[in-house]
């Protein structure tokens, strides 16, 4: 049921804003339909369309040992014009 974690802030995410569009982190299982049900009932938003983006893990290295950072998904949802969620909106 819970397939958002967080808002993702970023830069990058801030200059979405503009074009009314928010980015949050997700559940790797998340699919596009959950996910828009889901930011729909929890902000009272319109949602136009949800774009899902895989951000792969990236190999780090301290001294010699060597490990990965894990990877994450993202979903980039737009909402209808007017409208905004209040957590980010500024």
């Amino acid at each position: 049921m819970f397939n958002v974690i967080s808002m993702h802030v970023t830069e990058k995410s801030t200059d979405l804003l503009e074009s009314n569009k928010y980015v949050f982190k997700i559940l790797p299982k998340a699919n596009k339909s959950e996910v828009k049900k889901e930011i729909e009932d929890m902000y009272k938003v319109d949602v136009l369309s949800v774009r899902i983006v895989n951000i792969p893990g990236k190999k780090i290295r301290v001294g010699r040992k060597e490990g990965w950072k894990r990877g994450h998904k993202k979903a980039i949802v737009e909402i209808k014009k007017g409208q905004t969620i209040e957590s980010l909106a500024t």
